[in-house]
């Protein structure tokens, strides 16, 4: 029977709604995770009736056709790209975006990979890295004896060294923007790829038109709602419950109709 088929596709559906709210919750601590959402499909139709065809007597045009759906399948699972809430750490080199932007980085294969997990720190050799030890692009040492560190909200980086009282400039961050962010592909760690679909970054100075600002001493937090996620998940449950009970029916009938032809 195609009713068990067409719950089958119900039940994988609603599990793999369940495995995208999984990992929302799992994630609502990480830095700047963007919550996602799966969004599902319909599958083809198989015709009993076509509609808009002649009768059977041909004097007239069938009005409505009896179409059965086979079922639903998992059409996207989309980021939402919504701004998370900034937290102070007062960490100098925590930086937090307001608005859209993404930190650029370097990967040890010299490919950009693009985040906005702004937890940076300094490397050995006073490079400042994020927490992979990947340096931030563009490239940026902070000098020995440095006493402070300031960062501008248009991304300026200044360093205050022992004995001097004035900040000398030692670079500039830029921010990357992306056509289509839910393009982005994730490679975990904070870290996202461009893809045919995102289209090629653009970069430009913080504060620019279309581009967000620098809060330094803040990081964006996780905007994972959990009131949300867990509504969302008790309807995955309920639904996952009503295609199985569907399945049960469906199998009951095929034993009954199976019995009546023996």
């Amino acid at each position: 029977m195609r009713a068990l088929v067409i719950s089958a596709t119900g039940m994988n559906a609603q599990n793999q709604n369940l495995e995208v709210i999984a990992n929302n919750i799992a994630n609502i601590n990480t830095t700047a995770f963007k919550r996602a959402r799966a969004e599902f499909t319909d599958l083809i139709y198989q015709a009993e009736r076509i509609q808009g065809v002649a009768n059977r007597g041909a004097g007239s045009v069938v009005p409505e056709g009896a179409q059965i759906g086979l079922g639903v399948r998992t059409a996207a699972i989309r980021p939402l790209e919504i701004q998370g809430s900034l937290t102070s750490t007062n960490n100098q080199l925590d930086l937090a975006i307001s608005g859209r932007g993404w930190f650029q980085v370097q990967s040890p294969s010299g490919e950009t990979l693009y985040t906005r997990a702004g937890s940076f720190s300094p490397n050995a050799n006073g490079q400042i890295v994020n927490t992979d030890g990947y340096p931030v692009m563009p490239n940026m040492v902070i000098p020995t004896n440095t006493t402070a560190i300031t960062v501008s909200e248009t991304g300026v980086v200044s360093a205050t060294i022992g004995g001097q009282t004035t900040p000398q400039q030692i670079g500039q961050l830029t921010l990357a923007t992306f056509v289509n962010e839910a393009g982005l592909m994730a490679l975990g760690s904070n870290l996202f790829q461009p893809t045919a679909a995102s289209g090629q970054a653009v970069t430009g100075v913080p504060g620019d038109p279309g581009i967000g600002h620098i809060k330094q001493g803040y990081l964006e937090a996780s905007n994972v709602d959990p009131v949300s996620e867990i509504a969302t998940m008790i309807q995955a449950q309920r639904a996952y419950e009503m295609n199985s009970k569907v399945m049960e029916a469906a199998s009951s009938m095929a034993g009954t109709l199976s019995s009546l032809r023996t």
